[in-house]
């Protein structure tokens, strides 16, 4: 992922107007991709230790093994370069469109998820929750196999609307505000679904998309190209001119979403070990390589590989953190709970969109684990490969 500025071009409309930001501008731009970064970290982090403790197998989140974090920064690479010729051979307004109406379905469903919680709460005591179920059936008698099966309740139907109006406006006005609460959806989903199962395969993916980070921004165009050519809410943005235009602000600070759910993984294992030091420390280092990363890019004028600086201090800052207070074998050794467990899925396919709408996003179940015959989805998955991000 990168990070970028309106001093290259407009990274959201694609407009190649030049653009010098007030320093008031600046600061405020910067400050609130910082925190968009943070809430879903934080957020999304708490959620997956509450979905890890489930005792029910298919709220089981993603894990990403060790196989996976090494041969994940290839499958990356091949999607990226395969975007990138997409955009050159093909037209971009079609391929926006074609996105569009794709990220208008996952967004409204994960946006969906992340409302849940709020509605569960605010939902009034005194009325009816209804319960629905939606199912389409093949064939007869005893060869009667389900092939849709959605449960969900009035307070599902409430979010999925709300939603619906967030997604109606994104695919119309295509307005910043839109793209930002689809981009917090996927990214606290991003980081509640996907689970490491230990600290050494944390490190093997953050070394295997800094080089995939590095190279794709310095060694090529291909990173900044598709990134302002991708017409998707895949990306934080906000603009520099907002104390000058307001709402209608068009020249954006933009943070890819893969540079706040990889870190926000790796995060989440360290918290699983029930320990509060490493998990503010490592806040603490995703806040200072964050910060380091817009001084840097604001000094150079320049988009900036966000994981080079986020991963060396993702790292460095627990590894200093256990050295000293003697925990490094510890820390190394610690193994996640679900790996132990044999139903838990594994990241070694694309899986599909289906599942109550409310709670699509709870769970990455493994096509192994269901019947052939009859196969429930209740509740399964929404998701975007963070290969795209």
């Amino acid at each position: 992922g990168t990070l970028s500025d309106a001093n290259d071009t407009d990274t959201l409309n694609g407009t190649a107007a030049k653009f010098v930001a007030t320093a008031e501008g600046t600061a405020l731009a910067y400050g609130s991709l910082v925190l968009m970064a943070l809430l879903p970290i934080f957020f999304g982090a708490l959620r997956s230790v509450s979905s890890s403790k489930s005792k029910n197998s298919s709220d089981m989140p993603e894990t990403i093994t060790s196989r996976d974090a090494a041969r994940f920064p290839i499958i990356a690479s091949c999607t990226l370069f395969g975007l990138y010729l997409f955009f050159k051979i093909f037209s971009q307004e079609y391929i926006n469109l074609l996105l569009s109406m794709y990220f208008f379905v996952l967004g409204i469903l994960a946006l969906s998820h992340t409302m849940s919680p709020f509605m569960n709460r605010v939902f009034p005591a005194n009325l009816p929750n209804k319960q629905y179920q939606l199912l389409f059936t093949q064939g007869t008698g005893e060869s009667k196999e389900e092939i849709v099966n959605y449960e969900f309740d009035t307070k599902d139907l409430i979010c999925l609307g709300i939603s619906s109006v967030v997604g109606v406006w994104y695919v119309l006005k295509k307005h910043w505000v839109a793209n930002n609460l689809f981009g917090l959806a996927f990214a606290l989903n991003g980081v509640e679904l996907l689970h490491l199962n230990n600290v050494s395969t944390g490190c093997i993916l953050l070394g295997g998309l800094f080089v995939y980070d590095v190279f794709w921004v310095f060694g090529t165009n291909v990173m900044v190209t598709v990134a302002k050519s991708f017409e998707a809410p895949i990306k934080l943005v906000f603009p520099q001119d907002l104390l000058e235009r307001g709402l209608d602000a068009s020249n954006f600070a933009m943070l890819g979403l893969g540079d706040v759910v990889i870190p926000g993984t790796f995060r989440h294992v360290i918290l699983k070990k029930n320990s509060r030091t490493y998990f503010y420390t490592s806040f603490f280092a995703y806040i200072f390589g964050l910060g380091f990363t817009i001084f840097i890019m604001h000094t150079f004028k320049h988009a900036q590989p966000a994981l080079l600086y986020l991963v060396p201090a993702c790292i460095g800052f627990p590894v200093v953190v256990a050295l000293v207070k003697g925990e490094l074998t510890e820390m190394f050794s610690y193994e996640s709970s679900e790996e132990v467990l044999p139903h838990t899925p594994r990241l070694t396919h694309f899986p599909t969109v289906s599942g109550s709408p409310a709670s699509l996003a709870n769970s990455m179940q493994s096509s192994a684990s269901s019947s052939p015959r009859r196969r429930r989805h209740t509740p399964s998955n929404i998701y975007i490969h963070p290969a795209i991000l």
